[in-house]
């Protein structure tokens, strides 16, 4: 699609096209170099902004040929680091500019925090952007796509960013495709191939990231298509996807059809279902809330979606919804209306709708309910007092209005007369309905003909045109009273519909409010109906929870009781007054919600169940960690001295035999302080030791971290630990922490730099990071390290069993901290320690303290 002028310059907006990948490794960036090589082969001015290869042979050898803008340089916590330069890209003005990596964060000290921002600039300068962004960086599937791999993503892109490009073009490639090209090394260098494939792209991992991306695009596809017809006008429905509506009514069928309806839609692989319920304009829904509110809950089981739409017309209202979401299908169920009905009434709702479905299938599904309809009702329904009154009067004010107006007889004419009875049968209808209004429009129309026309005390009629007078009195007085029954009755409906919504949506909020749902629920429905108490019991008589009026108007042995069925587990019991037929409606719809909360507070009681549990396993893996990684090495070194010294075949000089005994000594010291803590962590797992959490100064602990590496004179660089302010932790655990993180950097750093050791304080917390120039840790590979036995890309397996990490985070997590996983920019990893800060919290509105 063309792009509008930037406002304000004249300047036609660039044109963005996004290469969307599946999964890292399926090939976008080289895509996106041969499409710059071919439109550059057409005569476009194309540069490269930003590419990053990843040490790709192939993809390296597409930049041949392509001219590449020199990257900015960047100084970040003293190293340098390289970034786009986009004003040297806006000076260059070139056609065409690729960028790559859309979701990437920038090092601070350009424009803007994100490289997507520095692509909506250069869009706006008039220059068309070709990018990448693989699926997982979406902003609205960053937490589906932690749930599948376990690791989230902390560069992302909005989506609507990516939903307003030009042109989106998916990168796939089938999982067992990548697999074999990532193990062949096209993809990572060979130490991380065997714990990427055992990791982030596993079979499963791959095919579900694929399929997000597949339905992703479809759905920008489904929209593109949906614009095309629009703009076109074309309203004939075009069977690109089998969609399946049912039309809802929240009668007792509802559940018969959304299972016949999702049996349809299951027939077709990405089949849609779709309910919907017609409300009509005025409010005034006849449908079961409940009803309504349980067959919604069906459908979202089932995977569809439930939609309310508002229309008079019902037939008129389901086809235009049904066209709208290009529906290729549409249930409906059978009439509930027998035949007398159905005589009476006409044609129904799905004769209708078949008559005008033109190229949309229509089934009607048969059910238990059809043709046990009731006639219609030619009143309103009113109270069986109400009802007598209205015959009372129908009978006795025409004949009280006939002696009235007798008295008055040579001051008023016949017109008014007339006028008077006709009001009478007004407010007869008013009071008991239509029917009374029939009995007193008859009454009036005698007494007006007997009393009033000429010849009077007579039934005979001496003109033509009273009589014309009459039988028009007669029209006028019965359809009047039938219109005022009508509004009445709509007036009722109204009120009733209206005080319905108003509940309902005050319910609504009410479940939304999180952990005090089901108390304001209970509260709300006993307001809401006028009773004295409302409890929520179990089957087996026990009280969930419950609340209870501070006045009530009837003793509790005294007041009617309702109860109504909350799933299958609980019962919501009532006491005060009776409730009425018409309230039952609303208070199962209030049931459904009560169940609702009922359910969330099982979960969230589960779930904190589940949490100590989770602790206690990271707990215990860190001891096994610890026995197995920590205590080898001791033992190996004392068991080597000790066996040496008992050796009868060597002759060892005085000199020797004092370092080997030292070496020992040295050891069984190390030995014994492991136990020591090791004895502790396991009292504390079992909820024996309290945690010594005191005010601990990191330039303290620090350096007996230091002393306890293998290498004392390892390079190990501090920066602004002095500056730091303490933190709340066990210091013993602490210094283990911070001695297993940092020999791990050790480890993997680069030859000749130092691994550096910074703080700085955030909030009511602190943060300790572990630096080093190494060669990373890949996004998929980030929780791994945490795990038991893994020594991702180690080639020296002689200093344990790599579970120092493990390790780490159980003691930091124990402390109230955690310990994650960061990129250290320009390459290499962060250790991320997090620890309770123990100083006072700032006072809000105070500035913070700079790093």
């Amino acid at each position: 699609m063309a792009r509008d002028l930037t406002p304000g310059t004249g300047i036609r907006s660039g044109r963005l096209r996004v290469y969307l990948g599946s999964a890292p490794g399926v090939g976008k960036t080289y895509r996106m170099l041969d499409e710059a090589r071919r439109r550059q082969e057409r005569g476009a001015d194309v540069v490269v902004g930003y590419i990053e290869c990843h040490g790709r042979r192939h993809t390296e050898a597409m930049l041949d040929g392509l001219e590449v803008l020199p990257r900015s340089h960047r100084s970040y916590r003293d190293a340098e680091f390289e970034e786009m330069d986009l004003d040297a890209v806006l000076v260059r003005r070139p056609s065409v500019v690729l960028v790559d990596e859309l979701a990437h964060t920038n090092i601070p000290g350009g424009r803007h925090a994100k490289r997507w921002q520095d692509v909506e600039e250069l869009l706006a300068a008039g220059i068309d952007v070709i990018t990448t962004v693989n699926i997982q960086h979406l902003e609205s599937l960053n937490d589906v796509v932690q749930k599948i791999t376990g690791i989230p993503q902390r560069e992302t892109v909005p989506d609507e960013v990516v939903r307003r490009a030009d042109q989106i073009e998916l990168v796939d490639m089938a999982p067992q495709a990548l697999r074999r090209r990532m193990a062949h090394g096209n993809v990572y260098k060979a130490e991380k191939v065997d714990a990427a494939l055992s990791n982030y792209f596993r079979v499963g991992n791959l095919t579900a990231l694929r399929e997000l991306a597949l339905l992703w695009v479809a759905g920008r596809v489904d929209e593109g298509l949906r614009d095309y017809r629009a703009s076109h006008n074309i309203d004939r429905v075009w069977e690109t996807r089998e969609r399946v509506v049912v039309a809802l009514t929240g009668g007792p069928e509802g559940e018969t059809l959304i299972r016949r309806a999702a049996r349809i839609a299951d027939r077709t692989a990405g089949g849609d279902l779709l309910a919907v319920h017609v409300s009509r304009s005025d409010g005034l829904a006849g449908a079961s809330s409940g009803a309504l509110a349980q067959q919604r809950l069906l459908v979202e089981t089932l995977g569809g979606s439930y939609h309310v739409v508002v229309g008079d017309d019902i037939p008129t209202a389901l086809l235009a919804f049904a066209r709208a979401h290009d529906a290729t299908q549409l249930v409906l169920g059978t009439s509930r209306r027998g035949r007398i009905n159905r005589f009476l009434t006409g044609p129904g709702i799905g004769e209708t709708t078949v008559d005008a479905s033109e190229d949309i299938d229509v089934h009607m599904v048969t059910h238990e309910f059809t043709g046990r309809g009731r006639l219609p009702s030619l009143g309103r329904r009113h109270s069986r007092r109400r009802t007598v009154a209205g015959y009372v009067a129908g009978f006795v004010l025409p004949w009280l209005l006939t002696g009235a107006l007798s008295q008055a007889h040579h001051t008023i004419n016949l017109t008014t007369d007339a006028l008077i009875f006709q009001l009478g049968v007004v407010v007869v209808a008013l009071l008991g309905g239509a029917t009374s209004a029939l009995l007193a429009a008859f009454i009036a129309s005698a007494l007006l003909n007997y009393y009033f026309i000429p010849p009077v005390h007579s039934l005979t009629i001496g003109e033509t045109n009273n009589i014309v007078a009459l039988v028009v009195f007669a029209a006028i007085a019965l359809t009047v009273s039938t219109v005022v029954d009508h509004a009445g009755r709509l007036t009722t409906r109204a009120a009733r519909a209206t005080a319905e919504a108003e509940t309902l949506s005050t319910l609504a909020g009410s479940v939304l409010r999180g952990a005090d749902a089901l108390p304001a629920l209970l509260e709300k429905s006993r307001t809401a109906f006028g009773m004295d108490s409302v409890a929520l019991l179990s089957r087996g008589g026990e009280v969930l929870a419950h609340c209870r009026s501070e006045h009530p108007t009837t003793g509790e042995q005294g007041g009617e009781t309702t109860e109504v069925p909350v799933g299958p587990d609980a019962v919501l019991v009532l006491i005060g007054r009776r409730l009425p037929a018409s309230d039952q409606r609303v208070l199962t719809a209030f049931a459904a919600h009560v169940g609702a909360a009922l359910e969330r507070e099982r979960l969230a009681v589960v779930a904190a169940e589940v949490e100590p549990i989770k602790a206690a396993d990271r707990m215990r893996t860190a001891l096994l960690a610890a026995v197995s990684h920590d205590l080898r090495t001791p033992l190996a070194a004392a068991r080597a001295s000790v066996g040496s010294l008992r050796s009868p075949d060597v002759e060892f000089s005085p000199e020797d035999q004092a370092e080997l005994l030292a070496t020992a000594d040295e050891s069984l010291v190390k030995l014994t302080r492991l136990v020591d803590n090791l004895l502790d962590m396991s009292r504390l797992q079992a909820g024996a030791l309290t945690l010594h959490l005191t005010e601990t100064h990191l330039d303290e602990i620090l350096p007996r971290a230091l002393d306890s590496l293998p290498d004392p004179y390892a390079p190990v660089q501090p920066l602004d630990l002095d500056t730091a302010p303490p933190v709340f932790a066990d210091p013993p655990l602490l210094e283990r922490v911070l001695a297993n993180v940092i020999t791990n950097a050790l480890r993997h750093n680069a030859p000749g730099a130092p691994v550096l050791v910074t703080a700085s304080h955030h909030a009511d917390q602190v943060e300790i990071r572990v630096i080093d120039r190494g060669p990373g840790i890949a996004p998929e590979d980030r929780d791994r390290v945490f795990l038991p036995f893994q020594r991702l890309g180690d080639t020296d397996n002689t200093t344990g069993v790599g579970l120092g990490l493990a390790l780490s985070r159980g003691l930091a997590e124990a402390m109230g901290g955690s310990l994650e996983v960061e990129d250290t920019p320009g390459g290499g990893t962060t250790m991320l320690l997090t620890l309770p800060a123990a100083i006072e919290p700032a006072v809000p509105g105070e500035e913070p303290p700079h790093e």
